[in-house]
């Protein structure tokens, strides 16, 4: 793995299920704060029975299970990052939505070219998301190859779900060249494994055409991407990504791309490198 700053937090983060709250403005040092998240409140308060009980809290309750990557990447020189088995915990109030409409957060200028992400249509991108998927550099780390359906269900189970992760095309000067997730870390079993604050959103990429690999195009879409939610989503204070350790051009990438290593992460299928944009040290790193 790449060296890291005198910034880099060390240790192992801890296996917890609190979520804690932070400002936009907030510093970077990862506090735990016991304080249930209001949405969480919110949405069990929806599941509670007749008698008071909670329904669907945790994983008893669960009502939908779908495989999801732990920690995405860019392409081949990056990878996608392991396969994590993870279950809704409850459906999100009619009318929210919780990544604040990534479908509109409309195009940005990069160094590489104007890009934009497009939430994926399931007729219209399947076939060019499972050509990438049968990479055997990208099946690798993704689990997603084959003549099976993995990809389509993969798709289907974040496009039907709650709007917790959006699966989408990134554009290229109009084209698309990348696949990315944009998911609510608070909100997926993954703030299990680390101490989540409330709106800290996810991000999996992963390069598709060869020809678009090794040019330095991961760091320069990262670091766009992770300004795009800094920009749209003025309530998260961080962006986060859990690349697997053994993909060291990946955690590279994210590093040169204003990230911080925070901790290793035990995630049930990989080891992961916890990794962290803060909006008070945006400019900075």
């Amino acid at each position: 793995m790449p060296p890291t700053d005198a910034s880099t937090d060390a240790g192992t983060a801890p296996r917890t299920d609190a979520r804690s709250r932070t400002s936009p403005g907030a510093d970077s040092e990862d506090t735990l704060d016991l304080r249930l998240p209001d949405e969480f409140l919110a949405l069990f308060a929806e599941r509670t029975g007749a008698a008071g009980t909670l329904e669907g809290a945790g994983d008893a309750g669960a009502t939908t299970e779908r495989s999801e990557r732990s920690g995405g990447e860019p392409g081949p020189w990056a990878g996608g990052s392991g396969r994590c088995e993870t279950r809704h915990t409850a459906a999100a109030p009619a009318g929210d939505d919780l990544l604040d409409r990534v479908g509109d957060w409309g195009p940005t200028a990069t160094a590489a070219g104007v890009f934009q992400l497009v939430p994926v249509h399931i007729d219209r991108d399947l076939p060019l998301i499972g050509r990438w998927m049968d990479d055997p550099a990208v099946a690798a780390f993704w689990e997603l190859s084959g003549p099976g359906t993995a990809t389509e269900d993969h798709l289907r189970a974040q496009l039907g779900g709650d709007g917790r992760s959006v699966p989408c095309l990134g554009m290229l000067d109009g084209t698309p060249m990348s696949y990315w997730e944009i998911y609510r870390a608070d909100l997926d079993p993954l703030a299990r494994h680390y101490p989540a604050r409330l709106h800290d959103t996810g991000i999996h990429l992963l390069i598709g055409g060869v020809t678009n690999r090794g040019r330095g195009l991961g760091t320069i879409l990262l670091r766009a991407v992770s300004d795009l939610v800094l920009d749209r989503r003025p309530s998260c204070a961080r962006v986060v990504a859990e690349p697997d350790l053994r993909n060291t051009p990946s955690v590279s990438a994210f590093l040169s791309a204003g990230f911080r290593f925070s901790a290793e992460v035990d995630l049930p299928d990989k080891k992961a490198a916890l990794m962290v944009r803060d909006r008070a040290l945006r400019d900075l790193l």
